[in-house]
């Protein structure tokens, strides 16, 4: 046999049960009248050890659990369970175990007397009194009564909650059920077992927790604002696509759950549409020349600027100020463009992509360069490193562009040469974009911050050796 578990001071536990009888007794005295005749029958219902053999009868009327049925359904009648995650498998899958030692029980039954649990929810060195009361805690059996005896009925009436109501486990006609194939023959009925889905309670109070941090905490509003005004942040910006909200119990979410209740009914649901195949957003020009007539022009904004800026200009504006900056406009949004295009390229695949000898031995070499630039730091491509640095081949970039777009003016327009060195113009003195752009790889890659737009090394030497 046993021996009893020895009784504390319980001291900590007392005061706090003090407290909380206190706080219930002054919100009932504060609703009557000074002369009211049911003070008396008050303040004698809130003596420790009567409120204590009044609330261990009352705990009958609820249930402790951790995985609750009324959320199935609310007229669903059958078993509830009280499992403490830690003592669940580590699985690697999320799951009710990934809780551990924190988490936060629920409690089910008559809503009036949800005041238990409340006292049960009591802590004392961040250890609640029910889980004192689970491991048979010395202070907290004193805490409870003077009379050891006393003590432990009251210990064994509180922590019932935590079990099975009487009977076998039960289900309901209104709950869920469904067959799940645990041997190989799927025809079998031998192979399949019943199971009775329940509502992982605190494993879902948890995530609404940690979404409402996520959503409305200061940290991630700070994280968001600096997203949202595209700034620098240290943090970590947290986001829920798609995420959907379902209302429990509706006017009255206490008879659901007390966990219910304290979230209002509120209980969040991840998104778990399967995933949609969507087209890789950067296209590759594979056995082009040139990414101007397969990339550039198949991107939308730049077909629609290029039919805007044709129509404008065969319109014949008068040579003023409102055509400058009408034509200037177009033209920035082609650059934007066209700096959002090497961007991808840049950033999105890995340096060397344009060494492919079958896929892209066709595309100018002035191009890989601009549109290849982290190349230049692989260990072996010396030779590649040397071009980028000498800083030829933004002047040759600024031509492709000018001759592609007089070739997409042409018709009625007489664009020439003219035309062509001021689309070239434009490009190479683009503060904004392909200048801003071409600094920060010069800065990455240590290169001369110079742009010749005039002539290139190679044009200058060809004019030496022809002038000596």
């Amino acid at each position: 046999m046993s021996e009893a578990p020895e009784i504390g001071d319980g001291v900590g536990y007392r005061a706090a049960i003090a407290v909380f009888l206190q706080e219930r007794l002054q919100t009932k005295l504060d609703k009557l009248k000074p002369d009211d005749p049911q003070r008396g029958d008050i303040l004698a219902s809130f003596a420790h050890d009567v409120w204590l053999a009044s609330a261990a009868k009352r705990v009958e009327q609820i249930q402790a659990v951790t995985h609750s049925l009324k959320p199935i359904h609310p007229d669903a009648r059958g078993t509830n369970l009280y499992v403490e995650p830690a003592s669940l498998p580590a699985l690697t899958e999320l799951g009710s175990h990934a809780l551990g030692e924190q988490f936060v029980g629920d409690v089910v039954g008559n809503a009036a007397a949800l005041d238990v649990y409340k006292f049960l929810k009591l802590e004392v060195n961040e250890r609640s009194l029910l889980a004192a009361l689970l491991t048979q805690d010395a202070d907290a059996l004193a805490a409870l009564h003077t009379d050891p005896a006393q003590a432990r009925a009251l210990r064994d009436a509180f922590v019932s909650l935590t079990q099975p109501r009487a009977g076998e486990p039960s289900s309901h006609t209104l709950a869920k059920q469904l067959y799940w194939l645990t041997g190989d023959d799927a025809c079998a009925d031998a192979d399949y077992t019943l199971l009775a889905p329940l509502y992982a309670t605190s494993l879902a109070h948890a995530v609404h927790a940690q979404v409402q941090e996520d959503r409305f905490g200061d940290t991630n509003k700070a994280a968001r604002q600096a997203r949202r005004e595209r700034k620098a942040h240290d943090g970590v910006f947290h986001d829920y696509p798609g995420l959907a909200v379902q209302q429990m119990g509706g006017t009255k979410p206490q008879n659901i759950s007390q966990l219910n209740s304290e979230r209002r009914g509120m209980n969040y649901l991840l998104s778990s549409l399967p995933p949609q195949w969507r087209t890789s957003a950067v296209r590759l020009p594979v056995h082009a020349t040139s990414v101007f007539d397969r990339l550039f022009i198949a991107r939308p904004e730049v077909r629609r600027t290029v039919q805007v800026l044709r129509q404008f200009l065969e319109s014949d504006p008068e040579p003023n100020l409102a055509t400058r900056q009408r034509r200037e406009a177009l033209l920035d949004m082609l650059l934007d463009e066209l700096v959002s295009l090497a961007a991808e390229l840049q950033q999105l695949l890995p340096p060397g992509w344009s060494r492919d000898d079958e896929r892209f031995e066709k595309l100018d070499d002035n191009q890989k360069l601009w549109l290849d630039p982290l190349r230049a730091e692989l260990p072996e491509e010396f030779e590649f490193a040397g071009l980028w640095l000498q800083m030829d081949w933004p002047v040759e970039i600024g031509k492709a562009f000018a001759r592609w777009l007089n070739e997409q003016l042409r018709g009625k327009l007489p664009v020439g040469d003219v035309e062509a060195r001021e689309w070239k113009k434009v490009l190479l003195t683009d503060e904004d974009g392909f200048k801003q752009q071409l600094c920060e790889l010069r800065d990455k890659l240590d290169a001369a911050h110079y742009i010749p737009i005039r002539k290139t090394h190679a044009e200058l030497a060809a004019l030496r050796e022809e002038n000596p």
